[in-house]
């Protein structure tokens, strides 16, 4: 029997489809890269904001398409979308067979192979009642030279434009023991670069009984072996403490890659958005980070249009990223729902508006990172080699890039080979990407 996965949203979402994926492969079923091939087709879904609801129900209903002229017994829709609208989404999505929200997911071998007939379609536990990933539950990999290690699942922050804690329960840490036998595994499986993840990252720990936090975990998974890169993403501006910034300085294999979503810069937008702290509290977090890492390299993420965000608003955040001037960052237009307490706010921004506001942001920052990236031309960097592209053209990331979200560097090369680390001269700069060569 053959099973075709499609992943939607984040890459804490994409941990989940490599755990389902282990499962069924070890029930017995292959997978399959085409889905007319395919006896059953699961969609992971991500329902974060519009465009990532949207983008899930187009790819249920292309799907279910393809089912009806094809071998396909089952169309499965896992994840966020059934979490947050219930059996609201099972009636409008009668193409769908079952349904399983985010924590049923170790429900997944059974639903395939035909059970839970009994239940309607739908099967919606308790999120903060299900069970954290273990060290033996069986994974396969999106990538064979890079995984996402999820640290822990959930979040307690209650930020008024989010639903995570809806979705995936209170933040629960992975048990300090589980982590490091999973990232040992995955180290021996030949994996060149683990990368941490959860809804806060920078968190972790701070809910166990045996006090373990994030230094001791990324020192212990740094340890392990000197050759792999170990990456942090989702970190939190209230839970990044100095003792954290010195582990990463003082680690070679530990990126100097700080993530840190700061949503806004405005003292009163911020505010609204439930996130306790100041913009000057941020320009003394970073004036810290690139105090004790030189090295550091910064992305962000952050929201325009939020509701009651006026032009001077926008301004202030604006004048903020002019003056810090992050590697990397990310926007977001607000996106509302009848579920989100912002909703409930006044002086709501129109679309247009927030799109302006937006435009005008990025090419903001597509300025900076140019004038960034034309600092490194003639520097010698370090980088994880990921694929040939064509001939001698091969693509890669260094320390300071993580995948998907930040750009690449371009190598010319005839000797280079996908899934080992080299050492490249940067010769010329783009926006987000470099080009170099090998030396």
């Amino acid at each position: 029997m053959k099973m075709h996965l499609v992943s939607l949203g984040c890459v804490r979402n994409l941990v989940d489809s490599e755990v389902m994926l282990g499962m069924l492969a070890k029930a017995g079923w292959s997978t399959t890269q085409d889905p007319e091939k395919a006896d059953i087709i699961i969609v992971n879904t991500c329902s974060f904001i519009e465009s990532a609801i949207n983008e899930s129900i187009d790819t249920i209903l292309e799907l279910a398409k393809l089912k009806q002229i094809s071998n396909c017994k089952k169309l499965i829709v896992t994840g966020c979308l059934p979490e947050r609208f219930r059996e609201e989404i099972v009636s409008a999505l009668p193409e769908v067979d079952f349904f399983l929200g985010t924590g049923a997911f170790d429900e997944i071998v059974h639903v395939a192979a035909g059970g839970l007939t009994d239940i309607s379609r739908c099967l919606l536990p308790d999120p903060n009642l299900a069970s954290l990933q273990l060290r033996n539950v069986p994974k396969i990999l999106s990538s064979p030279y890079i995984a996402y290690l999820k640290v822990a699942e959930g979040c307690d922050k209650g930020c008024t434009y989010c639903v995570i804690p809806k979705l995936r329960g209170r933040y629960r840490s992975r048990s300090f023991e589980d982590i490091i036998a999973e990232a040992r595994s995955l180290i021996l499986s030949g994996v060149k670069e683990l990368i941490l993840v959860a809804q806060d990252s920078t968190c972790y720990g701070k809910d166990l009984s045996s006090y373990v936090d994030l230094c001791v975990l990324i020192k212990s998974i740094a340890n392990i072996s000197q050759n792999v890169w170990v990456r942090i993403l989702y970190g939190h501006p209230e839970s990044i403490t100095e003792s954290f910034i010195k582990t990463v300085a003082i680690h070679g294999n530990i990126c100097s890659y700080f993530d840190i979503p700061i949503q806004h810069a405005s003292r009163s937008v911020l505010k609204k958005m439930g996130r306790k702290y100041s913009h000057d509290d941020l320009r003394r977090l970073i004036a810290k980070i690139r105090s004790l890492d030189p090295d550091a390299v910064i992305r962000t993420t952050v929201i325009v249009g939020f509701p009651g965000e006026t032009d001077k608003e926008f301004q202030q955040l604006l004048e903020f990223i002019r003056e810090i001037r992050f590697d990397h960052l990310g926007a977001f237009i607000y996106s509302d729902s009848k579920d989100l307490p912002s909703h409930k706010f006044s002086g709501h921004v129109s679309q247009s508006a927030a799109k302006k506001r937006y435009d005008l942001l990025m090419s903001n920052q597509a300025k900076i990172s140019l004038e960034n990236n034309r600092k490194r031309i003639g520097k010698v960097v370090k980088i994880l080699v990921e694929k040939k592209e064509k001939n001698n053209i091969f693509s890669g990331r260094s320390a300071f890039q993580a995948p998907e979200i930040d750009g690449v560097i371009y190598i010319n090369s005839d000797k280079l080979q996908a899934g080992c680390f080299a050492h490249v001269k940067i010769t010329d700069a783009l926006e987000y990407d470099l080009i170099g060569k090998a030396v």
